[in-house]
């Protein structure tokens, strides 16, 4: 049973202990590319297509070229297909704009009239892992979170666009080192807030509340990334006779509602059972909510079965 899959956009399986990317690309230099992680489950990409929607905006906020879509498609299904349907992976679709052109612009090339070596060729690539421990231990016994300061304005994002607020970059070195703050502080996941003491979303996850029969998330606007497994959530929830609505949050809100999700496509429903030191019991219709996120991301899986 393999432990990796490795396909590159050209629908090839390479070695995934060989080297693929170069040392002057770009997105390794300085973050400059767009990702997607996506569940694999049963030999199904779940909810690929927007998945892919979601790497094509993002790719257009950072001005990179159209993703082939079809090709990606390709070699989502290449590496389905070689990782088996035995057991869950995780799977990223990974965009850096390629090679540093300043780098390749080389004197001795623009002499020759070699214009076309200049232009960096995106490196592209679809890997998949195993589903990590953490992932599956928050979706059966919760997370314990903390709320930190971002330090930005929800107005931000619209404000300053070239911030980049709401698209998935290789620019995690923020989120990241709040999740090792947070391990410090002994808590596994954050809770991101604006200066305004308005709720944005975990470092890796949607935020979500649910006070009595209502679903409540901050909106896009707010610089947040859309979430897939949120949306696959609110689609099920709204059949099922729940409220969902995009609305601001208060830190405040998060003490008196219901019950707070941490939703994500690997993680899928993570409840938060303590925030900021304090315990947080689950509601009575807390599996409800997990069931619902299960129903909203098996419908999405039907998009990309093959």
């Amino acid at each position: 049973m393999v432990d990796r899959v490795l396909v590159t956009l050209d629908g090839v399986v390479r070695d995934a202990d060989a080297p693929l990317l170069f040392a002057d690309d770009i997105g390794v230099l300085r973050g400059d590319g767009v990702f997607e992680t996506v569940l694999v489950r049963g030999g199904i990409a779940y909810a690929l297509e927007f998945h892919l929607g979601r790497l094509r905006r993002s790719a257009q906020a950072l001005d990179m070229p159209e993703p082939e879509l079809g090709k990606w498609r390709v070699a989502v299904e290449t590496a389905v297909r070689a990782w088996g349907d035995e057991r869950e992976g995780m799977m990223r679709l990974v965009l850096t704009r390629g090679r540093d052109r300043e780098l390749a612009d080389t004197p001795d090339r623009v002499r020759s009239g070699d214009l076309a070596a200049a232009v960096p060729v995106p490196t592209a690539f679809v890997l998949v892992v195993p589903v990590p421990e953490r992932a599956a231990k928050a979706r059966t016994e919760g997370v314990s979170v903390m709320t930190l300061a971002r330090g930005i304005s929800i107005d931000l994002a619209q404000a300053a666009p070239w911030q980049l607020l709401g698209a998935k970059t290789l620019s995690y070195a923020t989120n990241m080192a709040a999740l090792r703050f947070a391990a410090r502080m002994g808590v596994d996941d954050v809770i991101f807030t604006s200066t305004e003491n308005r709720v944005l979303e975990g470092p890796r996850s949607t935020v979500v509340i649910a006070r009595d029969k209502q679903l409540i998330t901050p909106p896009a606007k707010h610089g947040v990334l859309p979430g897939v497994t949120q949306r696959a959530l609110f689609a099920e929830a709204g059949k099922a006779g729940w409220e969902c609505r995009y609305d601001s949050l208060f830190t405040a809100d998060l003490l008196t509602c219901d019950s707070i999700w941490l939703l994500s496509s690997i993680s899928l429903a993570a409840r938060v059972n303590s925030l900021d030191g304090l315990r947080m019991s689950a509601p009575d219709n807390a599996e409800e909510i997990i069931e619902l996120v299960g129903r909203g991301i098996e419908r999405t899986g039907a998009i990309g079965d093959w």
